[in-house]
């Protein structure tokens, strides 16, 4: 999928940044720590946030799409789907009290069968306009 016609999704890079610097200075805090479990509480959280800080990383750009179909990337590998075997589809839920938009794609007609929820969080762009983006591609 690399034709001029590709858009691409992926955390914003500040984000990326953020996640590794978060995890570098919970790293030396734990080292520098004095009490035990104040230090094994802060090393987890520092592997917490190398994790997210790799997944952020590695998997960019998280969703591509084209004339052609869609591609879903994550810590494993792509998933690659043409436009006949995806359904996209926006979700809206609410839960305590805030709306939130996701982004569904159904793999349903693939082989195997799949389905990827993606958020803000994972595209960098509001899910809402990703859809619209996504809907005048695939026509």
């Amino acid at each position: 999928m690399t034709s001029p016609a590709t858009r691409t999704w992926s955390p914003r890079p500040a984000v990326v940044v953020l996640a590794w610097v978060l995890a570098v200075a919970a790293a030396a805090w734990a080292v520098l720590a004095d009490d035990p479990p104040g230090r094994v509480l802060l090393g987890t959280v520092a592997l917490l946030l190398v994790a997210i800080g790799l997944f952020t990383s590695v998997a960019r750009p998280r969703l591509a799409a084209d004339q052609e179909g869609i591609a879903v990337r994550g810590l494993t590998g792509t998933r690659r789907w043409t436009w006949a075997e995806v359904n996209v589809r926006l979700v809206r839920t609410r839960r305590l009290g805030r709306a939130t938009a996701t982004l569904e794609v159904d793999a349903e007609h693939a082989e195997p069968p799949d389905l990827v929820v993606l958020g803000r969080f994972d595209l960098g762009a509001d899910p809402e306009d990703v859809v619209g983006e996504l809907l005048a591609l695939r026509t």
